[in-house]
């Protein structure tokens, strides 16, 4: 009887594990509502032009590194992002100007369909997504995308008090976090 009863509680705690671990592990995905995306279109394919944006990107990086950072929600991301688009347009066309580009730089927020994209252990399906982007001049070339809300792409370095930018994602932390790794 004790063993019979062993195997029970045995049985039911394996089966809660493998349930917990079941539901944890699900493919759920975030929807594309749930995420505010960013992208900076270079002026054209030419090198200088694609160089020249990964400059863009950089300052933008550090600009918006300190806003966003405490944000709990999209939406809070957005209105702040909202509320500097035009400061977002002028250090871009700023870092133009800096490197002898004759374009300028414009930032909108808006809603864009997108084809499926990974960032780093991240997929984002197709679909539409609430966006900053930022056009380079013509706005025809490749462009550089993350993901701005849930901030998968930039959080501020604490180790050394420095402005300095580590990439990594919040979001696959936690995960790894939860699971142990």
């Amino acid at each position: 009887m004790k063993k019979f009863v062993l195997v029970i509680i045995l049985g039911v705690v394996l089966l809660g594990g493998i349930m917990s671990f079941g539901l944890g592990n699900t493919n759920d995905t975030i929807s594309a509502d749930s995420y505010l995306r960013i992208h900076i279109r270079a002026n054209s394919n030419e090198i200088e032009d694609q160089n020249v944006k990964y400059l863009v990107k950089d300052e933008l990086v550090k600009y918006l590194t300190p806003l966003l950072a405490e944000v709990s929600s999209k939406q809070e991301a957005m209105a702040i992002i909202s509320q500097n688009l035009d400061e977002i347009s002028n250090i871009a066309s700023l870092v133009l100007h800096q490197q002898g580009y004759n374009y300028n730089a414009n930032a909108k927020l808006t809603s864009e369909n997108f084809p499926t994209r990974c960032y780093q252990d991240v997929v984002l399906e197709s679909g539409e997504y609430d966006s900053l982007i930022v056009e380079l001049g013509s706005a025809e070339g490749n462009n550089w995308w993350c993901v701005v809300y849930p901030p998968l792409c930039f959080v501020a370095s604490v180790d050394d008090g420095s402005q300095n930018v580590v990439y990594r994602s919040k979001i696959l932390e936690i995960i790894k976090n939860f699971f142990g790794g």
